[in-house]
């Protein structure tokens, strides 16, 4: 098996990406009127979806990957992003309740865990399911014009969390998460459309054939 470190790269940031996603429904008004704007955009939200492209700046492995992609959300807790990096390097993570699988189609692999709290620390389940209160969890700054999100206890290997707000439809135009080993994962969304009837069966992961399926806790 190779590029298993590529992999759960991955996991670290769309747990970031996660925990954004989750929290921003819990702001509360008053606040900066980015922050209201985010939050009147999340009301009545039942799932979004979009491309992206995201710049990985991995310090233990000095090198920058660059992947584009396309990414559907249904809340609370259904989410699918599909990477397309070099050389056909395409991984794909379907994240299902409490199921998360792992696709690696080059390397003709796939691996299966949990996505729990219990495995990826508190923040990511709980507050992708709507149970966390990005004001108990985050000092929120404003920087230039972003919003600057540090949490206020250990989260994983998160430090930071930045915002850059969009004039567009949806009003979040890029993440950029820096992690305590100073890596930093930018990422800029664009083509975003909000309620468009997702139905659960998109969230369903068929093995292709001749796929091998590990698990997690087997693997690492």
């Amino acid at each position: 098996m190779r590029d298993r470190k590529d992999g759960f790269c991955l996991i670290g940031i769309l747990c970031s990406v996660a925990i954004v996603f989750g929290l921003l429904p819990a702001l509360s008004s008053g606040a900066d009127p980015s922050v209201e704007k985010i939050q009147q955009a999340y009301q009545g939200l039942k799932d979004l979806k979009g491309k992206f492209v995201q710049k990985s700046q991995l310090k233990d492995l000095d090198r920058t990957d660059t992947f584009k992609g396309t990414f559907m959300i249904k809340l609370p807790a259904k989410m699918r992003w599909q990477y397309r990096g070099k050389d056909g390097q395409d991984t794909e993570i379907v994240i299902n309740n409490d199921e998360m699988i792992i696709y690696q189609k080059k390397e003709k692999q796939a691996f299966k865990g949990r996505f729990d709290r219990d495995t990826y620390g508190q923040a990511p389940i709980a507050l992708l399911g709507g149970l966390g209160n990005i004001e108990k969890e985050f000092d929120i700054t404003k920087k230039g014009g972003k919003l600057l999100l540090k949490p206020k206890r250990p989260m994983g290997a998160v430090v930071s969390i930045e915002i850059t707000p969009s004039g567009g439809n949806f009003p979040i135009g890029s993440l950029t998460i820096v992690d305590r080993h100073s890596n930093r994962i930018d990422i800029t969304f664009t083509d975003i459309t909000v309620n468009t009837g997702m139905t659960d069966a998109a969230f369903d992961f068929s093995l292709p054939t001749g796929v091998s399926m590990y698990e997690m806790n087997e693997t690492q």
